[in-house]
This record gives structure tokens, C-alpha cells and sequence, in this order.
């Protein structure tokens, strides 16, 4: 008789009770845990897919090493700092960057943008080169040939690939002293807009060209860059890599990874997801409350066949046992169909994309499914499950008293 009381337990959930309203409260307690863990789930995998998809569209804005100077904007003996990069056998490119401000004109139209000058090794670290939607990536064989981010080519109206329609871009110079002329503050050259790529946060307004004309505009010296950014041959090294760097280059070079750089973002992003989680794990406390009154009314329902179970040598525990397990498979069957629901309604939007992120996009709310959501979502439930059906199959023994 071990399993006596999970025995009656299963009864009780699935035969009829006594009373409409009893079975009524019993399914509502069970049809609420399977609609919060189904939500929770669904929110879950959001957050993931969101993540993933912030993944990818930062993957290729910051290398998995970028190396800045410590003692300035110019990194200093630059030489010796490729000649050590080089060497490293877990890197498999590098390449030079000079990233700054500049004001671009064409005609009657003008706009601060960022100018980020590279070398040729530059699609080797982030192959932008393969988003370009218009036109062509640089070839590298004219300084002034450069390409440009849509948004802010759509503002300047600037021509692609027309060797007839210069647009200018303007170096502010340093200095003091008397300004009677425009050539006094600025530092001009005529650019050539070869093609477009689609922008993002990271990318808005940005312009990128071969680094000689940044060197120009900056008036720096040859080889001269304010930055080396690195590609891994694994990733996942990356900590390692800087590590070994670090001790090579001394304390003159500032070296970050791809995780460091984005760190405040990764921590918005982070910090989101927590709170979506703490408020989906109120809801489903607050939702294992119908537990508590539906395992209150069975006790109430069922008193006169406690009364029985008692006068045939049932133990209060055992007793007690009854109304737990049933709180328990009622807990149980919310989880098995809340993941089941959930992930049906997730491979129906990952397959579909039926629900866009907004009324004027195409863009579908990404989703992601992994194993972690499960468990997580499983354990929030469950444990307040267990909590709520432990507390609320207390028998009262006054009850069973004999007048």
C-alpha cells in the first residue's frame, strides 16, 4: 500500500467530483499554470531570440580583439605591435583602422558623419564587404573611392559610382591663430561613393574609405593607425589571446574583446531579460494561488471519505499525502502542456514569422528554442508548485474529531 496515496491523488484529479464547481476550480487551476508556463516560455525564447539576433548584427562591428593606445589617439610604435600580432599563430587577421569625426557636403546638402579609414585586410576582420546592396567595396587603388552607410547617403543624395559627381569631406585642423578662410579650419578632399550598405546602431552615419585618406584628412604619417583590430581563428580564445598580447605589448596598448566593448550593452540587454523574468516568475506565483484554492475545496469536497479513509487506518500524512500529490499532477500536467503550447506557438513563429516586431515592418519578432528555457521555466513552476501544494494539504484534524 506505498502507493496509496498517490493512487487516491490520481483519482481524485481525473474522476468526477462531487460537486460541477469542484472539477471547475480543479481544471481552472490546471488551465492557468499551463497559459503562464506557456507565456513565460514564449517570452523566454524571445529574449533568446533577441540575443542571438543582436548577436549577429554586432558580429561583424566589433573584431574579437581591438587594440587602442593608452597614451593617446595614435598608437604608438606600431611596427613592433604588428611585427608581435603577426607572430601570434590563434590570430588569423588584423588590420589597421582610423576612426574619427568629419562633416560631409555634396551640393547644398551637408552632415556630420564617421569616418572610419581601413586597410585592404579590413573584409578579412569584418567582411562588410558582403552586405553592400548598391554599388561596389572600394578597390583600393584611389584613396578617395569610399562607401557609404544608405541612411546617410539617402540625406546627402549623393551619386553611386558616378566618377562625375564629387561630394567633399572636411577635416577639422588644429591649431590657433587668425581664420580668414575656409582652408584655415578645414582639411578638404573630393570622394567618390562606390556603394551602400545598410546601417544599424553601430553603424549609423558611418563612411568608410581606405586609410590614406584618413591619414590625409588627419595629416598623420604613413602606417600611422588609432587602432588594431584583430580576427581569431576560434573565438572562443579570445581572453587568452589578449592575455598573451597584453604581456607582449606592455602597458601602452589598451586591449579589449568583443564581449568588453559591448559590455554595457550586453548588460542592457541582460538586465531586460532579468526583469522580464521576475515579473513572469510573479505571475506564475500569483498563478499557483487557484492551486492553493482548488486543493482547499477537494479537501472540503472530499471530507466525508477522508472521515472514511481515517476509520480505516489511514494515517493523517498519508492523508495529507493525497491532497499534495494531486496539487502536484495538477502542477505537473500546467508545466507538460505550458511547454508543449509554448513551443508549438514558437515553431509556428519561428516557421511562419506571423508576428512582426512592428506595424510598418516585415521584421518578425525573432525566436529562439533552447534546452535552458525548459529548465528554467520548469523550475520556476515547479518549485512554486511544490510550495504553494505543501502548504495547502495541511489537514485539519479538528475535522476528524468524534463528537
Amino acid at each position: 500500500m506505498k502507493n496509496t496515496s498517490f493512487y487516491i491523488a490520481t483519482r481524485y484529479l481525473l474522476a468526477k467530483k462531487g460537486s460541477t464547481a469542484v472539477t471547475f476550480i480543479t481544471w481552472l487551476a490546471a488551465v492557468a499554470m499551463m497559459v503562464a508556463v506557456a507565456a513565460m516560455f514564449i517570452i523566454i525564447s524571445v529574449f533568446s531570440g533577441l540575443e542571438e539576433l543582436n548577436q549577429d548584427l554586432i558580429a561583424n562591428v566589433h573584431a574579437d580583439i581591438t587594440i587602442k593606445s593608452n597614451t593617446g589617439k595614435v598608437l604608438p610604435n606600431i611596427d613592433n605591435a604588428t611585427k608581435i600580432i603577426g607572430q601570434n599563430k590563434s590570430i588569423a587577421h588584423f588590420s589597421k583602422v582610423i576612426e574619427e569625426k568629419a562633416y560631409i557636403r555634396f551640393r547644398e546638402n551637408g552632415d556630420i558623419a564617421n569616418l572610419r579609414g581601413v586597410d585592404s585586410a579590413y573584409i578579412f576582420v569584418n567582411p562588410i564587404n558582403q552586405n553592400i546592396f548598391y554599388g561596389n567595396y572600394p578597390s583600393f587603388k584611389y584613396s578617395n573611392e569610399v562607401l557609404m552607410e544608405n541612411k546617410l547617403n539617402n540625406r546627402l543624395t549623393i551619386p553611386v559610382g558616378e566618377a562625375a559627381d564629387y561630394a567633399t569631406i572636411l577635416m577639422p585642423k588644429p591649431g590657433t591663430g587668425m581664420i580668414s578662410k575656409e582652408e584655415d579650419i578645414f582639411t578638404k578632399r573630393e570622394i567618390i561613393v562606390s556603394g551602400i550598405f545598410p546601417g544599424n546602431d553601430q553603424l549609423d552615419n558611418t563612411i568608410i574609405s581606405p586609410i590614406e585618406l584618413a591619414r590625409e584628412l588627419l595629416n598623420l604619417p604613413k602606417n600611422s593607425a588609432y587602432q588594431i583590430v584583430i580576427k581569431l581563428k576560434d573565438a572562443d580564445k579570445a581572453d587568452e589571446v589578449k592575455e598573451q598580447l597584453s604581456k607582449l605589448l606592455g602597458t601602452d596598448y589598451d586591449l579589449k574583446t568583443k564581449k568588453e566593448e559591448n559590455a554595457a550593452f550586453w548588460k542592457m540587454i541582460n538586465t531586460e531579460k532579468l526583469f522580464i523574468y521576475l515579473i513572469f516568475a510573479l505571475v506564475i506565483f500569483i498563478t499557483t494561488f487557484n492551486l492553493a484554492g482548488a486543493i482547499i475545496i477537494l479537501q472540503l469536497d472530499k471530507k466525508e471519505q477522508a472521515k472514511s479513509l481515517i476509520s480505516l487506518g489511514m494515517n493523517f500524512k498519508s492523508l495529507r499525502n493525497i491532497y499534495f500529490y494531486t496539487g502536484l499532477l495538477i502542477v505537473f500536467f500546467g508545466i507538460i502542456c505550458g511547454l508543449i503550447l509554448g513551443t508549438a506557438i514558437c515553431y509556428i513563429q519561428i516557421n511562419t514569422g506571423f508576428f512582426k516586431a512592428g506595424a510598418n515592418t516585415d521584421l518578425a519578432f525573432p525566436v529562439r528554442i533552447n534546452t535552458l528555457n525548459y529548465f528554467i521555466v520548469s523550475a520556476t513552476a515547479g518549485i512554486f508548485g511544490l510550495m504553494i501544494a505543501w502548504l495547502f494539504s495541511k489537514v485539519n484534524k479538528r475535522h476528524f474529531k468524534t463528537s
